[in-house]
């Protein structure tokens, strides 16, 4: 059975976690964070040998897709959608899946954030295939887990069957028995002790058809979205399709389909994976000296340790300090401990409080 893959890269996001690098004009899977080219074009790049980019479409905000466009200039126009508002995700993969629907209605839609780093990449792509065919032939959602390797309180979790329903090109798949909140610290440990539990990537695969008719099954308030959506697309009435995007209820497609569906298939991933999620996850990126600090830029480390520097083209030295994340970038500083970098958030969510214009006062005490 020859598959018709199409690939929805989800480029949306803001990034708030790699604040001050990351802006809102400028978000974390626009910039070269792991490597040398931005973390969407390494996301493209990692595809094209097993799909074409005629057949690879992103999803964003008009801002945003005009930095797609001169980030992939090669992409066809029409495969950039846009979404009139953020409204999560299950909206605009309602629109992504209707467009990809238009033209083929068994056509295998892939969904992948445009953040992520995965390695290597062929054996992602040897998993990636197996995930097609499974949803192609099978009729299912499927979706990757990712073996824990520490109780994560950060990630949502999939609870599996013990047992593989089959295998596919080699692969196991297991049935999923449930989706898991973010857990707090003693139930992420009783998940990793289970053994049947993974992480939830936030990458999906399905066929467009079933897509539908789970959606219209599970979540009918996405019914009449769906129907309007398909209809606007195939009159290429951006208006209406915009209408009937903002007509949606604003969740998140896990929880507006992938908890409530029936017949959703995990396939433990094999492959190296990392969602980049703050400043501390890049020291298992980039390349740590024996001290195990890490830098974009020149360091002299004197007794310091487990320290992350992004200060390119400048000199920075550090003396006497562990475990510490320092960003400079030019109009804005960092510093923060490692362990304390998920409320870099925070700082976003302070300065929008702020008054525009209004100085910062500190307290003495």
């Amino acid at each position: 059975m020859k598959l018709d893959i199409r690939v929805v890269v989800m480029a949306g996001g803001s990034g708030t976690r790699f604040w001050p690098l990351s802006r809102g004009s400028r978000p974390k899977q626009f910039l070269p964070i792991a490597g040398e080219r931005s973390m969407l074009e390494e996301t493209v790049e990692r595809l094209l040998p097993l799909v074409p980019a005629r057949k690879i479409f992103t999803v964003a905000d008009a801002a945003k897709t005009r930095t797609i466009r001169r980030l992939l200039p090669g992409f066809p126009a029409r495969n950039l959608l846009v979404e009139p508002e953020g409204r999560n995700t299950a909206p605009s993969l309602v629109l992504a899946t209707a467009r990809i629907h238009l033209d083929n209605p068994e056509a295998v839609v892939v969904v992948l954030p445009s953040d992520h780093l995965i390695r290597p990449a062929d054996l992602f792509r040897r998993q990636l295939e197996a995930g097609c065919r499974a949803a192609a032939e099978r009729g299912v959602l499927v979706t990757f887990g990712i073996p824990p390797t520490f109780p994560s309180t950060g990630y949502g979790y999939i609870k599996a069957a013990a047992k593989p329903a089959g295998r596919v090109n080699g692969f196991p798949y297991h049935e999923v028995r449930s989706f898991e909140e973010k857990p707090p610290l003693e139930r992420a440990r009783r998940f990793v002790r289970a053994g049947t539990y993974t992480w939830n990537s936030g990458m999906f695969i399905w066929r467009a058809d079933v897509f539908a008719g789970k959606l219209k099954r599970h979540s009918p308030e996405y019914a009449p979205g769906w129907d309007r959506m398909l209809a606007a697309l195939r009159k290429d009435d951006r208006r209406a399709a915009n209408a009937a995007f903002k007509t949606m209820p604003a969740k998140s497609i896990d929880y507006a389909l992938m908890e409530k569906a029936s017949g959703v298939l995990v396939l433990p991933a094999r492959f190296g994976w990392s969602d980049v999620g703050a400043w501390s996850s890049l020291l298992d990126v980039w390349p740590r000296d024996e001290r195990g600090n890490t830098a974009r830029g020149e360091i002299l480390a004197l007794d310091a340790s487990g320290n992350l520097i992004y200060n390119p083209g400048r000199f920075t030295a550090l003396i006497g300090v562990d475990n510490l994340i320092v960003v400079e970038t030019g109009d804005a500083l960092l510093v923060c401990r490692r362990d304390q970098d998920q409320r870099v958030k925070d700082v976003l969510a302070n300065l929008k409080r702020r008054k525009k214009g209004s100085r910062l006062h500190f307290p003495l005490f």
